[in-house]
């Protein structure tokens, strides 16, 4: 007999805002997801690249865990700016993205195994776990306005459609890093 897939969502106690915990669920979720599709990858696949200008795998996973913390502490925690490095030990731009056209990744990520990226995936969701705990529903509600460089304002936004991205986000590089994962072996002729 086949067994049946279990695919439950349950809000987890410990948040003020349940709706917080729910979308916490739909991170781990889509994390569990995407390490079950990694699980296998080498510090070669994971720097591999289709063509120089083009993100890797690796450069995708930084990035994840990168704008993960950024847009927590801009969003629900309301910060100012944002400071990624005391959380994950890398800094903003070190994903390298977005690359100039023929760049490769940045040194930062150079020669780093799965374990680095596990490790700042699980970072970032420790930090974000921590950081919603105490958010209630008013926290979710807040609308942030996010502006250009020169201070204009470019787009209105409240925490609760930071934390619905932040599962988007994720979901939609698992699929670039599951096509990177398909060309890398037809190029390496392992298809």
């Amino acid at each position: 007999m086949t067994e049946i897939a279990r695919r439950i969502l349950t809000p987890p106690a410990g948040y003020a805002a349940t709706e917080a915990g729910l979308f916490v669920e739909q991170l781990d979720d889509q994390d569990r997801r995407l390490r079950e599709d990694i699980q296998t990858m080498s510090a070669a696949e994971l720097a591999w690249q289709p063509e120089p200008g083009l993100n890797s795998a690796g450069m995708l996973l930084a990035h994840i865990a990168i704008v993960e913390v950024h847009w927590i502490q801009i969003g629900p925690l309301a910060m100012a700016d944002s400071d990624v490095a005391p959380v994950l030990g890398i800094g903003v731009d070190d994903d390298g993205m977005p690359l100039a056209a023929g760049g490769l990744p940045p040194a930062t990520l150079r020669e780093k195994d799965l374990t680095f990226y596990l490790d700042l995936q699980a970072r970032a969701r420790a930090h974000t776990k921590r950081s919603l705990a105490s958010i209630g529903t008013a926290d979710l509600d807040r609308e942030i306005t996010r502006r250009h460089p020169d201070g204009t304002p470019r787009a209105v936004i409240n925490a609760r459609w930071v934390l619905y991205h932040l599962v988007e986000h994720e979901a939609g590089h698992r699929g670039q890093i599951l096509l990177l994962r398909h060309q890398h072996r037809i190029a390496t002729g392992a298809a």
